[in-house]
């Protein structure tokens, strides 16, 4: 039984890229610190944008809890920190970073929005859930391409 764990445990990891064997040169950490402080930055502007834009095209919007800045900004650093500090680690078990952090993007993007469809069960309204769902999408896109191009892999994986 165990030779059968073991295959399908190796498996699993093929599927998913991860072969610990990052042939690239990881990035610097200089780059890793100025793109997660220009991640922060970008992601924080973009929320605001967002929320700027639902309080001018449903007024109704305006005060919602979720759309104070103390809110949104405080999970929006933890989880752009969390990313950051991500990106180094991935790039050190494959050798297809991009590939990897990627579809790791998008699996929590989706996993971030369970809480949003569970507020709106509960009767949140539509319109302010439809934009969380939104920031959540802006920060995974933000954040991935400001680590991906700011703090990228140098070899033949990671070019830029």
């Amino acid at each position: 039984m165990q030779n059968l764990d073991e295959t399908m445990l190796g498996r699993a990891l093929w599927l998913a890229h991860i072969d610990f064997d990052p042939s690239d040169e990881q990035p610097s950490l200089p780059r890793v610190v100025v793109a997660t402080i220009a991640a922060v930055l970008a992601s924080l502007l973009v929320d605001t944008a967002i929320v700027r834009v639902a309080e001018h095209f449903f007024p109704a919007t305006k005060g919602y809890v979720h759309f104070r800045f103390y809110d949104y900004a405080t999970l929006t650093v933890i989880g752009v920190l969390i990313a950051c500090t991500g990106w180094p680690i991935v790039t050190r078990l494959t050798s297809s970073p991009r590939w990897v952090f990627f579809r790791m993007a998008i699996a929590v993007t989706l996993a971030l929005w369970l809480p949003d469809l569970y507020i709106l069960y509960k009767g949140q309204p539509v319109h302010a859930v439809a934009f969380l769902m939104l920031m959540h999408l802006a920060i995974a896109l933000f954040t991935y391409n400001i680590l991906v191009h700011v703090a990228p892999c140098r070899g033949r994986w990671g070019r830029r």
